[in-house]
């Protein structure tokens, strides 16, 4: 039975350490501020786009939600870009983090 907890640990992905910025009005969701630098806990699957998004909601966002978070993506007109580029290109939610990524989050929507 302890081996196999040994194990279980060994298997954990360490913490990482990432960037995550709000532009284009969206930083008004979390407080008007535009860059976090945060430290995602170590867990037994490697964190992707997908993680990221249910960890902002819970530790970051600070209201109306469903301006930035629609299902288990982001809404549609929001820019997602991945060390400066468009997250289309690499997986968008299934992007694995990796240590001291850059993740912005553009908003494209906007009152008139």
């Amino acid at each position: 039975m302890g081996v196999s907890c040994e194990l279980g640990f060994l298997n954990m992905a360490a913490p990482l350490s990432v960037e995550v910025e709000f532009g284009g009005g969206a930083e008004l969701l979390f407080d008007g501020v535009k860059k976090h630098q945060v430290t995602l806990p170590g867990q037994e699957e490697p964190w992707d786009i997908r993680n990221l998004l249910v960890w902002i909601k819970k530790n970051l966002l600070k209201e109306r939600p469903e301006l930035f978070i629609q299902g288990d993506s982001v809404r549609p007109g929001i820019l997602v870009l991945i060390n400066d580029a468009d997250w289309e290109l690499l997986g968008e939610l299934d992007y694995q983090l990796q240590d001291q990524d850059s993740i912005l989050f553009i908003s494209t929507l906007h009152g008139g």
